[in-house]
């Protein structure tokens, strides 16, 4: 599978436990931060669930 970057665009203020809790699952820990991940069912999953708090590109 590829690799992914993903970069947090959006506060993780005012949102669910879930949402937050992905979003430290994926290593993201403030705005602007980014991260590269290899593609797999699991973190497209998490992507698809905070898809409105990240951008994703290609690497």
């Amino acid at each position: 599978m590829g690799k992914v970057k993903i970069t947090q665009i959006k506060s993780s203020i005012d949102r669910s436990r879930k949402q937050k809790d992905t979003l430290i699952a994926l290593g993201l820990r403030g705005i602007n931060k980014t991260v590269e991940k290899d593609v797999t069912p699991q973190i497209q999953g998490m992507i698809n669930k905070i898809s409105h708090l990240v951008t994703i590109e290609q690497a």
